[in-house]
């Protein structure tokens, strides 16, 4: 019987596994990891509801918590004998979710110490951020049982990726026609920080679809 490339790869990573089993799922620590910077982000946004902004310290602890559990991940990532896909992107898609959760920090932080108050332009990218990231966390949790359902929350994420280029040019565009030029650099560098977490978030995806398309 003839078994194509495909059958025969499968039937080669079954017999390695069978012998070198895995000792830690990636695939659950990543799902983890992407449920706690949806968290993240989801405390990022509620922090914005205050006004005056307050000190964000809440986000700074689960900020803390995650860069914990990713540390352990990095451990066992370094001492794995095998994972289910490439060891370097693995470490990749982590690191730029961490990269997502940061960047909403810093967000956070500087507003905070510049006195900036959410307008429509950083409440819209934050809520479109959101919206990214809890698609992309769906996405993490069944990337290698449901590929038909991942495809599409990745179409969904990177809709919501778009709209945060989208709000960022709208809102300097706005605050550039502004004759106050102080609150104008404030608010460039707190939507240029937004913006960084969308792409930190495009990145996630990119390694994401990469990564399903490569699992048996």
């Amino acid at each position: 019987m003839k078994i194509n490339s495909t059958e025969w790869i499968k039937k080669k990573n079954s017999i390695f596994n069978s012998i070198f089993p895995r000792e830690y799922n990636f695939e659950d620590m990543l799902a983890i990891q992407a449920e706690m910077t949806l968290n993240g982000v989801e405390c990022f946004l509620k922090w914005l509801e205050n006004n005056p902004v307050t000190e964000p310290l809440a986000l700074e602890k689960n900020a803390v918590d995650v860069d914990s559990m990713r540390h352990d991940m990095e451990e066992k990532l370094i001492n794995a004998f095998s994972t289910p896909f490439d060891r370097q992107d693995i470490y990749t898609l982590s690191r730029n979710m961490d990269y997502i959760l940061n960047y909403s920090k810093e967000t956070a932080r500087e507003m905070y110490a510049f006195g900036v108050a959410p307008d429509d332009a950083i409440l819209n990218m934050a809520f479109a951020l959101h919206s990214g990231t809890k698609s992309m966390a769906e996405a993490v949790k069944i990337m290698k049982s449901e590929k038909i359902t991942v495809e599409k929350k990745i179409r969904e994420a990177r809709k919501h990726m778009h709209e945060i280029n989208d709000l960022y040019v709208t809102g300097m565009t706005e605050i550039l026609n502004n004759d106050n030029a102080i609150e104008a650099l404030k608010k460039r560098e707190i939507y240029h920080h937004l913006k960084d977490a969308g792409r930190a978030l495009q990145r996630t995806v990119d390694l994401l679809h990469k990564a399903v398309v490569g699992l048996n």
